[in-house]
């Protein structure tokens, strides 16, 4: 790691390569995750689309070998990297950038690495605007998810989801009743080319449930050993 980091005043938590203890730990969110890439390059490759994959809101710097360098590309989701030699001013400099950065950006849920149409009001994944014949909103009980502005509501506010926790409600809430199990919703939300585990897909309906606040979190049910429902009754498309 880049010897710098031990001289900052800031409370370091030492977790290893484990991403579970990270996201296990409720209330304790970190302000900043520092990858060590520099031990294994791998597993620190896999560490990071993990992390990207959660969504967390948290910055991601990156520490590297020298010779690394010339293997990073855009497969490498972090938002910041620092060479094992910098010294504890350039550390300092880019871990204070990078928290200054989490404060005055808007939140997006993923540290302000860049996303397609994570919110509201905007087109939807790949830069599409709906087709006509694309439903225009699916409603369960008072959740409304309106697939043309790429909204949400409950009881008529408006949530403020990330993509992935959009993808994975509205895909939920289209399949009332039905238990979806984790693999299956690991497969349609984040795709056949991702490698993390069912371990995501945990973290992001607890999200979800909080966001839908305690009056309709137990929409969202827990099928122990299997997977999730969205329960309620269905409605007609909303206008």
């Amino acid at each position: 790691m880049a010897p710098g980091l031990v001289l900052l005043p800031h409370r370091v938590t030492v977790l290893g390569m484990d991403v579970g203890a990270l996201v296990s730990r409720p209330g304790r969110e970190p302000a900043l995750v520092v990858v060590d890439a520099v031990t294994d390059l791998v597993a620190a490759h896999g560490v990071l689309r993990t992390l990207a994959a959660l969504e967390l809101p948290a910055p991601v710097l990156a520490v590297v070998a020298d010779a690394a360098l010339g293997l990073l590309d855009d497969s490498w989701p972090l938002d910041d990297l620092v060479l094992t030699g910098a010294g504890p001013a350039e550390v300092a400099a880019r871990v204070r950038l990078l928290l200054a950065r989490r404060h005055t950006l808007p939140p997006t849920g993923d540290g302000g690495r860049t996303r397609p149409s994570e919110h509201g009001g905007g087109p939807g994944p790949h830069g599409r605007a709906p087709s006509a014949d694309e439903p225009q909103a699916i409603r369960v009980a008072d959740v409304v998810v309106d697939e043309a502005s790429w909204t949400v509501r409950a009881g008529g506010q408006v949530l403020d989801l990330t993509y992935k926790e959009f993808e994975l409600l509205r895909y939920l809430v289209g399949r009332p009743g039905r238990v979806v199990t984790r693999d299956t919703l690991l497969q349609e939300v984040w795709g056949m080319d991702y490698y993390g585990g069912t371990r995501t897909v945990d973290v992001h309906i607890r999200r979800l449930r909080a966001k839908l606040g305690p009056e309709r979190e137990s929409l969202i049910g827990t099928i122990r050993g299997v997977g999730y429902r969205f329960s309620g009754p269905r409605g007609g498309e909303d206008g």
